[in-house]
């Protein structure tokens, strides 16, 4: 792209495009629109009604700035700095996983599975999707939600503000913040990537996810292992724990919740792509 050419819309689309895709970059016409969008202010529609209109020196400017950095593999949506989540747009930073739309399925089994939880638990919330999209489901009730990272608190704090929910944010591990109180529903989407293939993820994700929001371990179990037995004391009677899984992890984790005991037979649920995302199970009665 160089300043002495004319850069119209639809021309500056159709060169994006093609540096995308020789970048690796799948959805290149698409995430071109996009940032285009961000520049000038139009939506998608807009830039089609405005095909032949010359982008003007700032615009041009900005433009090339995002796309040197989403050709870098940066992922689109630290660049644009926003993520949709359950029909709400949400602040992203570097601090805090991106959100993906698989986990949209651990919000609706939470609510399916509970709907009169009065008292909820987000454990790891990162950006704070799943508080806040809890929140506005269960509007009556108190939803927690702890966070090993102060700077991924700062993020969820601001989004909660930004879509006028109250939710109580604690820092630290697990139940730590939360000990000796007890909850309805406790959900977490933990760091479930085995260690070793960490390295064979998207660029996008291996090299611009916080990588405690990614590595589970040697197996990416290990977080499970403490989280599901510790949430047995920290449930009310009929409570349940639901938690996101990676791909191919859900007998294993099923496991965990029988070798306690103390959960009724665990119920899986799948996204879109037909891939096992929730295991879930209620406690069972105390004698």
């Amino acid at each position: 792209m160089t300043d002495k050419e004319v850069w119209t819309t639809l021309k500056t689309l159709t060169w994006t495009k093609e540096f995308f895709l020789s970048k690796g970059i799948v959805n290149a016409r698409l995430e071109a629109e996009w940032l285009l969008c961000a520049v000038t202010g139009l939506d998608r529609v807009g830039l089609y009604l405005q095909f032949d209109k010359p982008l003007n020196e700032s615009e041009l400017a900005e433009y090339r700035v995002k796309v040197a950095r989403r050709a870098k593999r940066e992922p689109l949506q630290h660049i644009l700095g926003s993520q949709d989540f359950f029909g709400l747009d949400y602040e992203v930073t570097a601090d805090v996983l991106v959100p993906r739309h698989e986990t949209e399925v651990l919000v609706s089994e939470a609510f399916m599975r509970h709907p009169q939880a009065a008292t909820i638990l987000d454990i790891g919330t990162g950006s704070g999707c799943i508080a806040v999209a809890l929140k506005k489901l269960f509007i009556e009730a108190a939803v927690t939600a702890t966070d090993i990272s102060e700077a991924a608190l700062v993020v969820a704090r601001r989004n909660a503000e930004k879509f006028g929910v109250a939710i109580e944010f604690l820092a630290g591990s697990l139940f730590t913040p939360i000990a000796g109180r007890s909850f309805d529903l406790i959900v977490s989407n933990p760091p479930y990537i085995p260690s070793a293939e960490i390295e064979l993820l998207e660029p996008e994700v291996r090299d611009y996810d916080p990588r405690l929001s990614l590595d589970g371990g040697k197996d990416g179990l290990d977080i499970y292992r403490e989280l599901i037995p510790g949430a047995v004391a920290c449930l009310k009677p009929g409570g349940w724990l639901l938690v996101e899984i990676g791909a191919g992890q859900a007998e294993d984790v099923a496991q965990l919740y029988n070798n306690t005991a103390c959960f009724t037979e665990p119920d899986v649920s799948s996204d879109s792509a037909g891939i096992v995302r929730v295991v879930g199970a209620q406690i069972k009665d105390r004698p």
